[in-house]
């Protein structure tokens, strides 16, 4: 949920112009795998539904665009190599924007500035 009020910014002012998703992978920083303390309590994904129970989480946090859960064989987040979050600027089938893997390197104000032209 790194920047996640600026990603919804984003959603708010570009909708009309731009379509967005997104797609709830593999958790990260699971408690039984590599997890942070203080952090909030998702193990890691055995099925679709423990994914979907995951990404309760993330909705609650009012996403102003469609969330879509990954499959389990993580396709997603291995051919976008999206662990743990990275954003993506898809323009007529063609990535257009790579950002570095977050949550460091994710930048929502560089999505801004394309978009903006």
């Amino acid at each position: 949920l790194f920047k996640f009020s600026e990603f919804n910014k984003l959603v708010e002012d570009f909708n009309s112009i731009a379509d967005f998703l997104i797609i709830y992978i593999e958790e990260a920083h699971a408690t039984d795998g590599w997890a942070f303390k203080n952090n909030i309590v998702i193990k890691n994904h055995r099925n679709l539904q423990d994914r979907k129970k995951a990404a309760q989480c993330l909705l609650k946090e009012n996403p102003l665009c469609p969330v879509v859960l990954d499959t389990m064989e993580n396709l997603s987040s291995s051919k976008y190599a999206a662990l743990p979050e990275r954003l993506y600027l898809v323009q007529e089938g063609k990535v257009v924007y790579k950002g570095g893997a977050g949550p460091w390197n994710y930048h929502p104000q560089d999505i801004r500035a394309i978009l903006e032209k």
